[in-house]
C-alpha cells in the first residue's frame, strides 16, 4: 500500500506539470512579456512603432492566463465574449501588419484557431509590423497607406487613420478582455507596468 499512494500522486501531478512547462515554453517564445527597447531617434516610423509596441505588450498581459471560462465570459447577451473580442482584435492586428507591408486586406476564409494559436499570431503580426516600421529606410509615413480591397473596389486611407483606427481600436478593445477577465473572477497581473513595459519586481 505505501508504494500505491505515490504513484497515484506522481500519475496526479505529471501531467499538469508537463503541461505547465508546455505553457511556460510557448510563452517564453511569445514577443512582448517586456516592451522593446525605445529606439534612439524620434521619427514618425518609430513614433507608430512604438505605439504599436505599447499595444503588443497591453495584449500580452491582458491574454496572459486566461483561463476557459474567462474566454467564454460576457457581460450581456448583446456583447462578445472575450475570446470573439480576442478574435477581433487579431483581425485587427493583421490590418496593421497589413499597412506596413503595403499589402491590401481583403475578406479572407478563417479556420478556427485554439485560443494559444490566436494569441501567438496576433503577438507575431504586431511584433512583425513594428519591426518593419523601426527598420524603414525612409523613416516617413507620408506615403504608407491602409488599403481595402473587397467587391473589386479599393479605398485607401493616409496612416493618420492607422493610429485613431486599428491601433486605438485594438488597445481599446484590450482593455475590455483586461475588464472582462476582472469580472469572472481572474484579474490582470498588477506587476505588469504600462509605462515602463516591465514587470515590477
Amino acid at each position: 500500500m505505501k508504494y500505491i499512494l505515490p504513484l497515484f500522486f506522481f500519475f496526479i501531478t505529471a501531467p499538469n506539470n508537463t503541461m505547465a512547462q508546455n505553457n511556460k515554453q510557448m510563452n517564453a517564445d511569445l514577443p512582448y512579456r517586456e516592451i522593446p527597447a525605445h529606439p534612439k531617434k524620434y521619427s514618425s516610423t518609430n513614433i507608430a512603432a512604438r505605439m504599436i509596441d505599447g499595444l503588443g505588450f497591453r495584449y500580452y498581459w491582458a491574454t496572459e492566463g486566461l483561463r476557459p471560462e474567462d474566454l467564454a465570459y460576457k457581460p450581456s447577451g448583446e456583447a462578445r465574449t472575450s475570446d470573439e473580442t480576442l478574435d477581433h482584435i487579431l483581425g485587427l492586428s493583421q490590418v496593421i501588419l497589413n499597412a506596413a507591408r503595403q499589402v491590401a486586406n481583403a475578406p479572407v476564409e478563417k479556420g478556427k484557431m485554439t485560443f494559444a494559436e490566436k494569441r501567438k499570431k496576433t503577438l507575431e503580426n504586431i511584433k512583425a509590423a513594428s519591426d518593419i516600421l523601426k527598420n524603414s529606410k525612409k523613416k516617413d509615413l507620408k506615403n504608407m497607406k491602409i488599403i481595402f480591397k473587397r467587391g473589386g473596389k479599393t479605398t485607401e486611407y493616409p496612416y493618420w487613420n492607422m493610429l485613431n483606427g486599428p491601433i486605438a481600436d485594438a488597445i481599446w478593445h484590450c482593455g475590455q478582455v483586461v475588464s472582462f477577465r476582472r469580472a469572472s473572477g481572474n484579474p490582470f497581473d498588477s506587476k505588469a507596468s504600462l509605462l515602463t513595459g516591465k514587470l515590477r519586481e
